[in-house]
């Protein structure tokens, strides 16, 4: 009996070990970081991203846009936080202009300190925020490994690395594809997240001044009529712009896709079958979303020395 309890106890003690390898990945990530050292971090963001949507749903598509613009700039490390009295940081680009969510990531950022200072980074609190945003919204909801490093330098020369609106679908596979290792399914679905938020009239001038003939004529012309007030004027990039759903395909489908970068996804070939393939089967859409911000969440990020967990999101320590 004595040998079959320690047999039981080393197969016990094997399974915890390959549990614990499953869930670390190789980039230093985990899924129990914060498991000791912090425990209700993921409460504490999803009750503060909870209370700001129910308030203002519009910032659901913030704190999306706030996560990606941060990870294809210098990687997931938070720099598009940083306040700089100068106005060279990546957060003064306009390239930024229609981010939003930093009062939230600040909340959070206080409440986490009271509790476990010094411990959780601000690119693992705006990671987790925009998954909390996705699924308050609507959208799927997945599990985050956490453990980033906060980078040290934002400067407004860098976000030159984030995708123009401009874009067409060959350029696109070159920058998610092949630069930055996602699928073309992710591309496309990431590209989905549009199902969330609005556009700058700045972005989409080049389809109205040049009539643009991939646009559909009477959504051009109330595309043209929005936004003559103005380049800062905003138009919602689907119908049901604070929910997350799959209506953004059917937008393209009907070419009523609001930037160069949208509408390209259905012209193409190369990623037509996919719009209508998400178009079609909205679980199929959450699936490869999901996977492309895992993905994302993981570009380019610093370990050890390379960066740090600041205190205070918009300075660093």
């Amino acid at each position: 009996m004595r040998g079959s309890m320690a047999s039981k106890r080393v197969v016990s003690l094997f399974l915890l070990l390959l549990i614990g390898v499953q869930m670390r990945g190789s980039n230093g990530l985990s899924n129990f970081y914060y498991g000791m050292s912090c425990p209700f971090v993921e409460m504490i963001v999803r009750d503060v991203v909870n209370q700001a949507l129910q308030k203002d749903p519009t910032l659901a598509a913030g704190l999306l846009r706030l996560h990606f613009h941060d990870c294809f700039v210098q990687g997931c490390d938070a720099s598009i936080l940083i306040d700089d009295s100068d106005g060279t940081a990546e957060k003064d680009s306009p390239a930024n202009g229609s981010v939003r969510g930093y009062e939230v990531i600040d909340q959070i950022k206080q409440l986490i300190e009271a509790r476990c200072p010094g411990t959780v980074s601000c690119a693992d609190i705006v990671a987790l925020a925009a998954r909390d945003a996705v699924f308050w919204a609507g959208g799927p909801y997945y599990g985050i490994m956490t453990g980033r490093r906060d980078g040290t330098r934002s400067r407004i020369e860098d976000t030159r690395a984030l995708p123009p609106p401009t874009l067409n679908t060959t350029d696109l596979i070159k920058l998610f594809v092949d630069k930055h290792g996602f699928t073309v399914p992710q591309l496309v679905a990431l590209s989905g997240g549009h199902t969330l938020g609005v556009a700058r009239c700045a972005s989409l001038k080049n389809r109205l001044d040049n009539a643009d003939p991939t646009l559909e004529p009477n959504f051009a012309q109330s595309l043209a009529s929005t936004c003559s007030a103005g380049d800062s004027t905003t138009v919602p990039f689907d119908r049901t712009s604070t929910k997350f759903d799959n209506v953004y395909f059917h937008a393209l489908q009907s070419s009523q896709g609001v930037l160069t970068s949208d509408q390209t996804l259905y012209n193409s070939p190369q990623t037509r079958m996919i719009v209508d393939g998400y178009a079609m089967n909205q679980a199929m859409f959450f699936f490869n979303f999901q996977q492309g911000m895992l993905r994302m969440g993981q570009l380019d990020l610093k370990e050890g020395n390379q960066g740090e967990v600041r205190l205070n999101c918009r300075r660093i320590n």
